[in-house]
């Protein structure tokens, strides 16, 4: 298991301790990864400026100016690249439950 964050790396250390992580969290620099993937999208102004109020500095978290976000997705690839499961909610306050995923690997390995 990986995940995927456009965080820089300095930022990335702070989530694996914090919540004691033990997968590696990859970088993908200004959300280009995301980007190819139909993924990414950018908050507009007004939102960018409420996220700043709750403390949230995108551009110091992210290395980047963009303002923009991946959306939450989780997908389950094999080994060949084939995607077995795809999980990508556009509403990022919705996003699945780890049990969820879960349930889709163990009804995939058996």
């Amino acid at each position: 298991m990986v995940a995927i964050t456009p965080n820089v790396n300095e930022r990335s250390l702070e989530l694996i301790a914090e919540r004691k992580l033990t997968f590696p969290l990859l970088r993908d620099e200004g959300n280009a990864y995301a980007d190819t993937l139909g993924l990414r999208h950018t908050l507009p102004d007004d939102l960018k400026g409420l996220y700043l109020q709750f403390g949230i500095d995108l551009a110091a978290s992210n290395g980047e100016s963009s303002g923009s976000l991946p959306l939450p997705a989780r997908y389950l690839v094999a080994r060949d690249g084939a995607i077995l499961y795809a999980r990508v909610a556009a509403d990022y306050t919705r996003r699945p439950e780890p049990e969820e995923t879960l349930a889709a690997l163990h009804a995939l390995t058996g």
